[in-house]
Parts: C-alpha cells; sequence; structure tokens
C-alpha cells in the first residue's frame, strides 16, 4: 500500500474512520463483489487468528472443539417453528446440485442448534453421557437487508464461535450460563474491551430460549455494539429434537440446554474502541508483530546497525515475542508512520549513537520514549508491553465511564442518547413501556439486570408509568 497515502480521517467522524482504517491497515478489503461479504487482508487475518486462539485456549478447559456441517436440512431446520421464525427472512436456500433440483432444499447455517440437535440425540443416551460442551468456529449466512458494514452487519459471517452444551436440569444448564458469562469477561478483558452484560427482554431473546444474557461495548460514537450472547434453552430444544437421557433410576428424563455465541464483532470492538487518529492501537496479546525493529542504517555503521537488529530480533523471538524487522529501503518517519497505522504496540529503533551505548529507543504506540538495553532486551520488552497493555486498559476503562448515564425521564433519556451516552433507566417490564421507551427515545430497551463495573445499577420508579421498575440499560445500536 502506498506509504503516502495521507491521513486518516479523524475518528470524530467515526465511520468515515472506521471504514478507512479497514483498507488501510490490511484488516479486510471491502470489494468482493457480494454485498456483505468481505476479504481477511493476511495482516487482519493475523489479528484475527491471535484473538480467537486465546479465544480458544479458554474454551478448551472445560469445552471440545468440534465441526458440524454448512448445509442443513430444510425437514430439520424446519423442526423448530419459535426459531425458524427468528431467521425466516435471513435463510439462504441452496436448492440445486449442478442442474439438478434437490429433493430436499438445504439451508446454509444461519446459527447450527438444528445441524447439530439433532446429533445430540443420537449421542445422549445416559446421564453418564452427560454433560456434553462442545464448541465450533465457523462461518454463518443470514440475509442482512440492513446497510451492512465490515465485521459489525454481515451477510457472512466469518468468525462465529458456537458453544453448545446439554445438562441434565435446568440448574446446572443456569450455571453453565454464569460460566460462559465469566468466560467471556475474561476473553474481553484480555482484549481490554469493557463490557456492559445484561439480561435482553423477552420479545429481545435468542428464539427458542428461556432467556438470553448479552454482552455489549459502547462504540465511539456513542452507539452499543452486541459483542455476545449467552442463551439458556431449557429444554425447549431437547423436546423439539428427542434429546432424552435415563436417570440413575432407569426413567427417562427431558435434558436442558445452552448456547453461546461470539462473532467477528469482537475484532470490530478490538478495532474501534482502541484506535485513534493515527490508526490501529493493539493490545500485546493479540497484535500480529507486538514490537518492531527499524534499524538506522546511516553511513558506514550500516552492517553493525543490521547485525544488531538481527541479534535484537533473535534475542526476542527466542523470547517468545512476534517480532519485524523492518529494513525496507524507505525513510524512517515513513516506517514509524506504517506500523503506527497498523497498531503495533512497540518500536525499537537502533541506530549507531545506541548500538555505542548498548541500548534501544523503545516507542510506545502513544509515542513515548524509554531507552531499553540490548543485554536485557527481553525483560525490558516484557516490562514495557506491560505497562502498554495497562494504559490501553485503562484508556478504554475511561471512555465506558464517560458514556455511562443513569438518566430518570424520557427527556433526560433523550438528551443523553443525543449527546453519545448510553443510559441506565427504570423500567417496570411491562411490554408496553418498554415499547414507549423505545419510540420515545429513538432507542433500543437493551436488558435488565444490568452488570457492570463502570456504573450503579439500582432499582427505582419506572420512567413512563411511575411503578416500580428495575434498572435497565438503553442505547442506540448497531
Amino acid at each position: 500500500m502506498d506509504e503516502d497515502a495521507g491521513a486518516l480521517p479523524k475518528k470524530a467522524d467515526f465511520s468515515e474512520w472506521y471504514n478507512e482504517l479497514l483498507w488501510r491497515a490490511e484488516i479486510m478489503d471491502v470489494r468482493y463483489p457480494v454485498k456483505g461479504l468481505y476479504v481477511w487482508f493476511p495482516y487482519g487475518f493475523a489479528i484475527r487468528k491471535f484473538v480467537y486462539q486465546h479465544l480458544r485456549e479458554l474454551l478448551d478447559r472445560d469445552h471440545k472443539e468440534t465441526l458440524f456441517p454448512l448445509l442443513i436440512p430444510e425437514q430439520e431446520f424446519m423442526k423448530e417453528a419459535e426459531h425458524i421464525k427468528g431467521f425466516e427472512n435471513e435463510v439462504y436456500w441452496v436448492t440445486h446440485g449442478g442442474t439438478t433440483p434437490l429433493d430436499v432444499k438445504l439451508a446454509l447455517r444461519p446459527t447450527s442448534e438444528t445441524a447439530i440437535y439433532p446429533m445430540f440425540a443420537l449421542w445422549v443416551r445416559s446421564h453418564a453421557d452427560l454433560p456434553i460442551k462442545i464448541y465450533q468456529v465457523v462461518n454463518t449466512f443470514r440475509y442482512e437487508t440492513k446497510q451492512t458494514r465490515p465485521l459489525i452487519r454481515l451477510r457472512e459471517i466469518t468468525s462465529f464461535m458456537e458453544s453448545h452444551t446439554v445438562h441434565a436440569s435446568w440448574d446446572e444448564a443456569e450455571a453453565q450460563v454464569e460460566s460462559e458469562i465469566a468466560l467471556t469477561r475474561e476473553f474481553y478483558r484480555s482484549l481490554c474491551i469493557p463490557i456492559i452484560i445484561s439480561k435482553r427482554p423477552d420479545w429481545d431473546k435468542f428464539p427458542g430460549a428461556d432467556y438470553t444474557i448479552a454482552v455489549d461495548t459502547i462504540m465511539p460514537n456513542g452507539k452499543t455494539l452486541q459483542i455476545g450472547t449467552v442463551h439458556h434453552l431449557g429444554d425447549h430444544f431437547s423436546r423439539t429434537f428427542a434429546i432424552l437421557y435415563e436417570d440413575k433410576n432407569g426413567e427417562q428424563k427431558v435434558a436442558y440446554q445452552t448456547c453461546y455465541g461470539i462473532s467477528e464483532r469482537c475484532i470490530a470492538a478490538l478495532i474501534s474502541v482502541h484506535g485513534d487518529d493515527k490508526g490501529l492501537i493493539l493490545p500485546p496479546a493479540v497484535a500480529t508483530f507486538q514490537a518492531v525493529i527499524v534499524p538506522i542504517t546511516i553511513g558506514k555503521r550500516r552492517d553493525d546497525v543490521l547485525a544488531a537488529a538481527e541479534k535484537l530480533k533473535t534475542d526476542l523471538e527466542a523470547a517468545g515475542f512476534r517480532v519485524m524487522m523492518d529494513s525496507r529501503d524507505m525513510r524512517p518517519g515513513a516506517k514509524y508512520y506504517w506500523w503506527e497505522l497498523r497498531g503495533v504496540p512497540l518500536r525499537l529503533e537502533l541506530g549507531p549513537r545506541d548500538l555505542d551505548a548498548g541500548k534501544a529507543m523503545a516507542v510506545k504506540r502513544t509515542r513515548e520514549k524509554t531507552a531499553i538495553s540490548l543485554a536485557t532486551a527481553a525483560g525490558d520488552v516484557i516490562r514495557v508491553l506491560g505497562d502498554i497493555t495497562g494504559e490501553i486498559q485503562a484508556k478504554a476503562e475511561e471512555h465506558m465511564k464517560s458514556r455511562l448515564c443513569t438518566v430518570h425521564s424520557v427527556d433526560a433519556l433523550n438528551a443523553a442518547l443525543n449527546d453519545g451516552k448510553v443510559a441506565v433507566v427504570h423500567w417496570c417490564r411491562d411490554r408496553a413501556c418498554g415499547d414507549a421507551i423505545e419510540e420515545k427515545a429513538n432507542s433500543s430497551l437493551l436488558g435488565t439486570e444490568v452488570r457492570s463495573d463502570y456504573i450503579e445499577a439500582t432499582d427505582g420508579p419506572c420512567i413512563i408509568c411511575n411503578k416500580p421498575g428495575k434498572a435497565t440499560l438503553v442505547g442506540r445500536t448497531y
């Protein structure tokens, strides 16, 4: 890409900044000739790899990874009426094999319940088979009719982690929901992304679920982005698909289930929450390169500097770091711009004077500088990357706090939302009052039972009818 492509749009113009950054930083190419389908650049795909690698490590503690087919027979897909109703306008159908019409239409999975649960019915026989905890990372397809946005609103979700579990009782399934919530907290903590957790209202829960717990973050423009969901499915699907087990007394019992999902929206949040006017800012844990070495090759010392830079790279790689040495024939300033745009957490500059002093200049993505010793480079880099992680986390948390507020009237709610904030209000849980909140404030009622480290959620009178209400998250969403 052109090293002199010019400055990014300001992040204050979030939509333009986001779209421009995706291609300038080589995350995604949006020019694929099908609406809502995008191509990962290798650099962006590497970020995805490290993010999902960490997610897999968390899941692998007590889940097993698997893979189910993309195509779902119509008769299986249509078994669960409430579930299908939630997806009926979004399904892509395969109707032909070559030029031959198929006897049975095949759905491209919008999500995999109806692909996985017929197999669960075959796998589960006894209480000894439970619990089952599996997950897969797959692509899913939904015919999105709203305006598509890369990583946010897609027709092909390329990186959908979905977990599915089976349990002997409703309470065991509920405990699994809480376990998935804790896992999600840990995952987003590693990405330095603050989250808010709430229970979606009944009309917005996953089709066929007893209840849905959703995970949201706040984007730079004040809109919320849903970046995870956990669903307690009760025995709804297990009755439909005959997922039964024999208990210790020899009685046939219906199983209980959960499902849980995180998509590449986590990458959208990673880019959006942390980036600045210069480009990406990546937490070291998931950066494609954690450090880039820029040798300053001037005059007769060129070979000495390159040799020292190569040794520094070797030492850091031996310590487990992902490192790039940039020895391209470009001005140093152009290289700095290149890597700042791509969000590399740490730049190590090494010139003749640094070499004589036995040091390298360590420059954080924020341009804060400090010298590190070449003799103890690995230890020094560990320390500096730890500082960078803490700074990214603190800045993101400050953003979250500045965007959250509690309001006690519809007028105050409108004012807060217009100011780019997300509000906690009090709602009596009556559907009519919920609809009134959404209509009067042109917003979405996100959920009750709000769990957040960034705002206190207390009960109070409903802002519509004045009856006793529960703390409820309200925002404008993607």
